[in-house]
């Protein structure tokens, strides 16, 4: 399985803290991590069975509500509390049910141990209007107080409380999304939000979430997306897209980022897309015909 946890903190000691208690669990490997001050923020990514990921996603959190005062945190990105949002998500010999029952373990034992509120989303979600983030997050940390008391936004573990120091976390299971990222050649935080806009009402919007950020360490902005369905929102379309619009009001695109780790099939559909090579599948792919070797099991979306 896989688990991405996000904590609100951009402070070097704090995710150091936190990144020893994920690599200080065995079977457990930590292959991404990364943290900046603009959004105040870190994404981890690690894999392992299932008892293993369980064990460090628990440790890292309860190392995060430990170290993390939400009462002093600013940043760009949305977030709800000091361990903002805890996604599992199924690889190989693993089905979304297991991610499902991992998540409201992980919900209950979080919640009883710390004291923080948590909500599930996603696959796990106990309402339909749950399974959306956004819904969830509704207000952000400066509004929990208020909401967390509304009828019909109870947390799913804990008490309807607003705890100030930690928030509420949001825990789920979801399939495999790519975290991309689109530099772009200005500062004007106005016009990168009009991008970010027009992409969430395009056709694209069902498959993908976007904002705008500042990166004052470069002196441009960013448009940051989630990839939920990376087939039907490929990294190619986005990326034409988002040029296109960038384009319309004279913005150069600078560079981007992966945020996470990124499927292989993803990247071999950019490759086919403009490279026009007609016969790339995983056959292709050095490293997808050496697992299928090892493993005759294996799928190419392995």
């Amino acid at each position: 399985m896989e688990c991405v946890p996000n904590f609100s903190t951009g402070d070097p000691k704090v995710v150091k803290a936190i990144l020893n208690e994920i690599q200080g669990v065995k079977e457990v490997v930590l292959v991404d991590h990364i943290f900046d001050s603009y959004y105040n923020r870190l994404v981890a990514t690690f894999l392992g069975r299932k008892e293993a990921v369980l064990k460090a996603s628990l440790e890292a959190s309860f190392a995060a509500v430990q170290l993390i005062d939400m009462s002093k945190h600013k940043g760009q990105h949305p977030r709800l509390g000091a361990v903002d949002v805890v996604p599992f998500i199924p690889l190989r010999n693993a089905e979304m049910r297991d991610c499902v029952e991992l998540a409201r373990r992980f919900a209950e034992t979080f919640a009883r141990s710390s004291g923080v509120p948590v909500y599930l989303y996603a696959e796990a979600a106990t309402s339909p209007e749950r399974r959306d983030i956004n819904w969830v997050r509704m207000g952000e940390y400066e509004a929990l107080a208020e909401m967390i008391r509304k009828p019909g936004r109870e947390p799913d573990y804990g008490a309807p409380m607003f705890n100030r120091k930690s928030g509420a976390t949001i825990v789920g299971a979801r399939n495999i999304m790519v975290g991309f990222n689109v530099n772009l050649g200005t500062p004007d935080l106005k016009a990168a939000k009009t991008i970010a806009k027009e992409l969430r009402k395009s056709e694209l919007s069902p498959y993908l979430n976007t904002m705008a950020a500042y990166v004052p360490e470069r002196n441009l902005t960013q448009i940051g997306m989630s990839l939920y369905d990376y087939r039907r929102a490929s990294l190619s379309r986005v990326f034409e897209y988002l040029e296109d619009l960038a384009d319309t009001q004279g913005i150069p695109i600078v560079d981007s980022e992966v945020v996470g780790a990124m499927p292989v099939v993803a990247l071999v559909e950019v490759a086919r897309h403009y490279l026009r090579i007609r016969n790339l599948d995983g056959g292709k792919v050095l490293e997808q015909s050496i697992l299928r070797a090892i493993d005759p099991g294996a799928s190419e979306k392995d």
